[in-house]
């Protein structure tokens, strides 16, 4: 009878613990919820909002703007941005950044990148050709013609991306990502001449896209380079796609 009295009171006790618990984080998640909603609420009572911005400083092709704005709470707040003088009013983005993809029989694919000396950042960067979308170009044929001026290499478009933002925290400059295939077996090709612009010094680096991101971080030992962020994302989102996911080790109770 003891024992079955003992038994009786552990499961009681069990089970209150068990509902108190469950109770506290049921108190938990419901106070989160309110706070969320009240944090939902409070963005959404306010539409943030360009009022003005005002010109600090131009120069041939930057600018440097002073941009008052309502954030989501309805503080009026300043910002300091950088925007360039080129852009024409009806070009869907500033410039743009092509993917070169090497293709030649009885090779691997490469990825074709350059290199060159960039006085902001005091030294060498290893990038995608890129340049800036002129006149009426579109955003395909100015892609194709900043990889032949800087690689000398001519290709085809495979696909082009919408404008996509650069560094929003500073400047409102966009640009088209255009992957193009290059045809190495092409006569065209197999001895590509460079059409520099005055002042523009640039090395062409083919590396093998299904190696890159190592054969990147190689460069970056020896050279002493730095490397354009669009560059690295993309050479990482390969070895992502490629590699074994990664492991979550189980939970021990």
């Amino acid at each position: 009878m003891d024992e079955w009295f003992d038994f009786t009171l552990k499961v009681n006790i069990n089970s209150l613990f068990c509902s108190s618990v469950d109770f506290v984080q049921e108190v938990q998640e419901t106070s989160l919820k309110m706070e969320n909603n009240a944090t939902t609420e409070i963005l959404k009572s306010t539409k943030p909002s360009i009022l003005k911005e005002e010109a600090i400083a131009e120069r041939k092709w930057v600018k440097l703007e002073q941009t008052t704005y309502v954030d989501p709470s309805g503080k009026t707040r300043i910002w300091e941005t950088v925007k360039r003088t080129t852009k024409k009013e009806d070009s869907s983005a500033d410039g743009v950044s092509v993917i070169p993809v090497l293709q030649r029989t009885l090779h691997y694919d490469c990825i074709v990148l350059v290199k060159q000396f960039r006085p902001p950042m005091g030294g060498y960067c290893l990038e995608f050709p890129a340049g800036l979308i002129e006149g009426n170009e579109s955003p395909e044929s100015a892609a194709l013609r900043e990889l032949e001026e800087e690689t000398g290499y001519k290709g085809d478009v495979v696909e082009c991306s919408p404008a996509v933002c650069l560094d929003p925290g500073l400047t409102n400059c966009t640009t088209h990502i255009v992957t193009v295939t290059i045809n190495g077996d092409d006569a065209c090709n197999t001895r590509p001449m460079q059409k520099p612009e005055e002042g523009e010094f640039v090395e062409v680096i083919s590396l093998p896209k299904n190696d890159l991101l190592q054969r990147i971080e190689e460069l970056v030992a020896e050279d002493h380079i730095l490397v354009d962020a669009r560059v690295y994302a993309y050479a990482l989102a390969l070895k992502h796609a490629t590699q074994k996911p990664l492991q979550v080790p189980f939970m021990k109770f």
